[in-house]
């Protein structure tokens, strides 16, 4: 009925509507799947049929060599430009794809200003990608522009998780939970990706650039230890992170509840392999967080917290199909021309796995909520806090927000879930094994690359 009053204002010509309503308005069709859309001016041409060709491209999974493929900065000039081509031969494609599963949501949805916002957030995005493939980047100049494009799409959509779940918090009427979380999971995971592809050129682009850093590098860009190539850290240790993660859920811990459990780390603490730090720290915070929280609320904070490190050996070889990319983009083979192998930091790595089980004897996970956890959930943030920034939510709540820009959604039921999805990106695994009146079992397995030359 709104949907019909809406039109009707329409055709009548209420201009003053116009400039209040979003500019997506989602027009009249006879067919369910066929769907017109009006998009403003200004994004027009990459609204329609460039989406349409770009979303429905062939595509295969990434994998975390072809992030290491370029070698370790200071690149050349050859290899900066390949990477560049590389970046671009991904992006549209995945911004393309989040642009029509956005249309694919029910109008009430897309109309609602939050979820709207981050669909002109991706056409944005995606109109400014659009120039550079039409042609390949062949110069340092449009590489330089090509980063600073960049940069502004990691910018625009820094705030993506936090606003989409604000939006489908207003819309929880009119969709139901399991649609929300099968939505969510999709493009949250596909967000992993596109923010990994975009935030490895732009730290390849700045470790590569002389003295006289300019934008989008900042003054310090160059101060990163050699062990890292862009955002990957070749011989990161998942006993340093947890580390650094048991201080701060620690410190938050002795805030709220004035003690603090002990963590003790057994396995191999020695072990490192190659992975993204950002997300496993993401990861082992939500993680700790949960376990510190339960063995203090049950009373059991003289019993600490096992960590135990088990590394796989290395296993030579390409690494298989990433089932936790599901918004895959198109890659190019490993052995294809426009990227010679010698170009490559690790033309045939090693792939291994580490395994962290985190124990507490925090009671264990009530029968009735297991089911649940792996759910976005949306009950236990309030009408009060979504006009309070998160003034109201607790603090122990807030460090699932370790990475920034996420503690906007502390107290959604996010954590979870998102680990998971992080930790499936390159083909890991999150495993809950729950002994109710006892403590909680969880099994990270995250899946990176061995030795790197």
């Amino acid at each position: 009925m709104a949907v019909a009053v809406f039109r009707a204002q329409l055709q009548r010509g209420n201009t003053r509507l116009l400039r209040t309503r979003p500019r997506l308005i989602r027009q009249a069709s006879t067919s369910q799947t066929g769907r017109d859309w009006t998009i403003h001016p200004a994004t027009r041409d990459a609204a329609r049929d460039q989406v349409a060709q770009l979303a429905a491209s062939p595509r295969r999974p990434l994998t975390l060599a072809d992030l290491l493929r370029h070698g370790r900065p200071p690149l050349s000039k050859d290899a900066l430009l390949a990477s560049a081509n590389f970046t671009l031969s991904l992006l549209p494609a995945r911004l393309a794809s989040r642009i029509h599963a956005l249309r694919n949501l029910p109008f009430i949805v897309v109309s609602n200003p939050n979820v709207s916002k981050i669909y002109h957030n991706y056409l944005h995005s995606l109109s400014t990608l659009l120039p550079f493939q039409k042609r390949q980047i062949t110069t340092l100049e449009e590489e330089n522009k090509f980063g600073e494009v960049l940069a502004d799409l990691v910018q625009t959509h820094t705030n993506t998780i936090p606003v989409l779940a604000r939006g489908f918090l207003e819309c929880r009427k009119y969709v139901c939970p399991a649609d929300v979380t099968r939505f969510l999971d999709t493009h949250l995971r596909a967000r992993i990706g596109t923010r990994l592809i975009a935030e490895q050129h732009l730290a390849l682009h700045c470790a590569s650039q002389p003295v006289r850093d300019g934008p989008p590098c900042s003054s310090d860009s160059t101060a990163v230890p050699s062990k890292y190539i862009g955002v990957i850290d070749t011989a990161i240790q998942p006993a340093r992170i947890i580390r650094l993660c048991e201080d701060f859920v620690g410190e938050i811990c002795e805030l709220k509840y004035g003690v603090r459990p002990r963590l003790v780390i057994g396995g191999e603490p020695d072990a490192s392999f190659a992975h993204v730090p950002v997300h496993m720290e993401y990861i082992i915070t939500e993680l700790l967080k949960n376990a510190f929280r339960a063995t203090i609320e049950s009373g059991n904070e003289r019993e600490p917290i096992e960590v135990t490190i088990a590394a796989a050996p290395d296993v030579p070889g390409k690494e298989p199909p990433v089932q936790g990319d599901t918004d895959i983009g198109f890659q190019l083979d490993a052995n294809d021309d426009a990227y010679p192998r010698e170009a490559m930091g690790a033309s045939n790595p090693s792939l291994q796995s580490i395994t962290i089980r985190i124990r507490d004897r925090g009671g264990g996970i009530p029968p009735e909520v297991l089911p649940h956890i792996w759910s976005y959930s949306f009950t236990t943030f309030s009408e009060m806090d979504l006009n309070s920034e998160n003034g109201n939510l607790d603090a122990l709540n807030t460090i699932s927000g370790s990475g920034g820009h996420l503690s906007s959604i502390a107290g959604l039921g996010y954590g979870l879930p998102l680990s998971r999805a992080y930790a499936e990106y390159f083909g890991g695994s999150i495993a809950v094994q729950s002994l109710f009146g006892w403590g909680t079992d969880v099994y990270l397995t995250l899946k990176g690359v061995g030795k790197v030359d």
